[in-house]
């Protein structure tokens, strides 16, 4: 059965027979292979390798790229529909996802097609993992700022300078990384992107000691004269900054499913919870101090979760989404956090061990709130969007 969902604009998430196989076999995966491992792998520091062989072999990796590339050639909300039933197992591990969608997309559309077909049927099958490395030091949210020069010598390019906060900075294999290739401008233009692999000479890496997501790691990439053959630029030299500003529109709305499945297996556990647990001979939920606040989480949730799906709907329909995307970059992390924290809180001191899982999730998804954007800038454009109508 076809679950159609309308909007106030007609955009229509019609959930077709593709989409119900897909997420079963997601949710399935999730609960069954993820949950169980879920502080283990936390624990290793790494996504494993086993892990993501078994997602790729599952066609949940990338199936929205080409199947000739190795993924499914499935719509966009597809991708939205995988990556929440991975995130409720696993929050972490949904980066491999998040990042094979991103990245994979503008490979797809801007590699030449040998390398596209060299690279991408890798990361579907997670053996390789891929990275976005735009941002630098000295320019987090001005991400036009960037610093690392891209000199042209014959048929390569000379990689130097540095890039940081790059999520699997570590363990990945290959990265888009974004350089300046016109030394005389200072914005946007004379940008371009490369998809280096991160094996090349020249390559230093460091980890960062973060709070959360320790699975996925964050740290720098170093470039010291890397050599990067002409071939890997992608799209037109100088084109790299709008190539990947429109990638954002997409992972905007994954990240926000990403972090809405924390929020939602939050609310699961707690509802269980103060419908099991006692306290002056009633159940918890009986009081509406408790089960008042979760309704009203379940509402946002379920609000937030509705804008991701719409906004993957648009891009599926070939409709601007750019207003939308940055309100569910903006808003679902920040809602996922304040969900885990109440679902913590009601837990009483068990909720705030180790034992349970919301001090790891309330870690993992504030990393969120800064990362690909933070509110700040998301509500900068949607500012900018609202004011081209005015």
């Amino acid at each position: 059965m076809n679950i159609q969902l309308p909007f106030p604009d007609d955009t229509v998430f019609d959930m077709q027979p593709e989409h119900t196989a897909i997420r079963t076999t997601a949710e399935r995966f999730a609960s069954e292979s993820l949950a169980p491992l879920s502080r283990r792998i936390e624990a290793g520091g790494e996504i494993p390798l086993d892990i993501r062989r078994r997602m790729g072999a599952l066609g949940l990796i990338g199936l929205e790229l080409p199947e000739e590339h190795g993924g499914l050639g499935l719509d966009h909300t597809a991708s939205g529909i995988v990556i929440e039933a991975i995130a409720e197992g696993d929050f972490n591990v949904a980066y491999v996802q998040l990042l094979a969608s991103l990245c994979g997309t503008i490979v797809a559309r801007h590699a030449r097609p040998e390398i596209a077909g060299e690279v991408l049927p890798a990361v579907c099958s997670g053996e390789k993992l891929i990275a976005l490395a735009l941002t630098e030091p000295q320019g987090g949210s001005d991400a036009a700022s960037l610093r690392l020069k891209a000199e042209k010598r014959g048929d390569e390019f000379l990689l130097t300078g540095e890039k940081t906060s790059i999520s699997l900075a570590d363990q990945a294999d290959h990265a888009i990384v974004f350089a300046r290739t016109d030394p005389g401008s200072t914005d946007a233009r004379g940008i371009s992107a490369f998809l280096v692999d991160l094996d090349a000479s020249g390559i230093g890496r460091t980890r960062f000691h973060d709070m959360g997501e320790h699975a996925v790691g964050r740290g720098s990439l170093f470039f010291d004269a890397v050599r990067v053959p002409a071939a890997r630029l992608l799209g037109s030299e100088g084109e790299g900054f709008a190539q990947v500003m429109q990638g954002f529109d997409f992972s905007r709305a994954l990240i926000g499913l990403q972090c809405l499945a924390v929020a939602r297996i939050s609310l699961r556990e707690t509802w269980r919870y103060v419908s099991s647990r006692q306290s002056f001979g009633r159940p918890l939920c009986e009081n509406q101090g408790v089960s008042f606040p979760l309704a009203e989480l379940e509402t946002y949730v379920e609000a937030a979760r509705l804008l991701c799906y719409r906004t993957l709907a648009a891009k599926d329909a070939g409709r601007p989404h750019t207003r939308e995307a940055a309100m569910c970059k903006w808003w679902a992390p920040k809602l996922a956090f304040e969900v885990v924290q109440q679902c913590l809180l009601l837990h009483g001191h068990a909720g705030y061990s180790r034992d349970l899982p919301f001090e790891q999730r309330l870690r993992d998804v504030l990393g969120l709130q800064i990362g690909d954007g933070t509110a700040q800038i998301m509500k900068h454009i949607i500012a900018r969007e609202a004011l081209r109508v005015v």
